[in-house]
């Protein structure tokens, strides 16, 4: 199944699309930004990946926490293509991809003879003198 991600509650934009054991993927300003390249970047990870809308069978989708603006953002256009295409959402935890991704670089990047980290805590900037933050096990 051909596979949309869309993240803009962070200060990156990121679109990706996971099709035939592949990923192409596009990074921009994110939060408030996001909302004047979401669409672009959603069809030109598509045509990067040689595909359509309708060739999409599910949308992944960030879910946050993070900028108010970027969620509404993921939000609203995750919604509106998942109702056109008629197929469904699944929201990602950001805290959680991103303690994930640590896990993932921490595993590949130590030796099989190195215990690995099994502990993983995940920052974002909230502004305004906050964090939001969460620890995975």
């Amino acid at each position: 199944m051909n596979r949309l991600a869309i993240e803009t509650s962070t200060e990156q934009l990121s679109v990706a699309v996971s099709a035939r054991g592949q990923v192409w993927s596009h990074q921009g300003p994110g939060g408030a930004q996001a909302s004047a390249g979401l669409l672009a970047a959603v069809h030109q990870v598509l045509a990067q990946a040689g595909l359509g809308l309708n060739d999409i069978g599910v949308i992944a989708m960030g879910r946050g926490p993070g900028s108010f603006t970027g969620l509404r953002t993921a939000c609203a256009v995750s919604q509106g293509l998942a109702f056109g295409l008629g197929v469904g959402i699944v929201p990602i935890d950001t805290l959680l991809a991103l303690a994930e991704e640590g896990r993932h670089l921490c595993a590949t990047r130590l030796s099989e003879d190195q215990s690995g980290a099994t502990r993983f805590y995940a920052v974002i900037d909230a502004r305004m003198g906050q964090l939001y933050t969460a620890a995975y096990e």
